[in-house]
């Protein structure tokens, strides 16, 4: 298994829970963006740096992407695509996408997009918090625990 970090949005704190989970559990982890960033010197963490424009590291991600993998994102198109390739994604806050909830959250996103096109002021989304973070670190490990005891088997 692969973690892919759609990072150009992903909050700092979420990315050190990330680099905290790779260094423990030995998984390779890939950071994509399209700008430079810092991360630790390990050799299963790396950064890999798309040229800017739209989607770009959400593209290489999927190329890259291969079934089991995780990727953390808030981008609902992106975790759809993930998700039609066999992989897995969780976004920031701790939510994780899969076959039985992604088509609905994603006419969610699509509608609440087809009422700001038409003027409808919906706001954004909440401040993240102390419990998105702590919500992010526990589905995490959930996650990763039961893919290491799935590889175990």
């Amino acid at each position: 298994m692969h973690i892919w970090v759609d990072a150009d949005a992903c909050p700092k704190v979420i990315k050190e829970i990330l680099f905290r989970a790779a260094e423990r559990d030995g998984i390779v982890m890939t950071l994509v963006a399209n700008q430079a960033m810092v991360t630790p010197r390990l050799k299963n963490i790396r950064s890999l740096r798309v040229a800017a424009g739209f989607d770009m590291a959400d593209n290489e991600i999927v190329k890259r992407l291969t079934a089991g993998d995780l990727v953390i994102t808030a981008d609902i198109p992106l975790a759809t695509e993930v998700i039609a390739k066999g992989g897995f994604a969780l976004n920031p806050r701790g939510e994780l996408y899969t076959q039985d909830n992604i088509q609905n959250t994603r006419s969610v996103r699509d509608f609440m997009d087809s009422l700001r096109a038409a003027g409808v002021e919906t706001g954004g989304p909440a401040m993240f918090s102390q419990r998105d973070r702590q919500n992010f670190a526990n589905q995490l490990d959930r996650f990763l625990s039961s893919q290491i005891r799935r590889e175990k088997r």
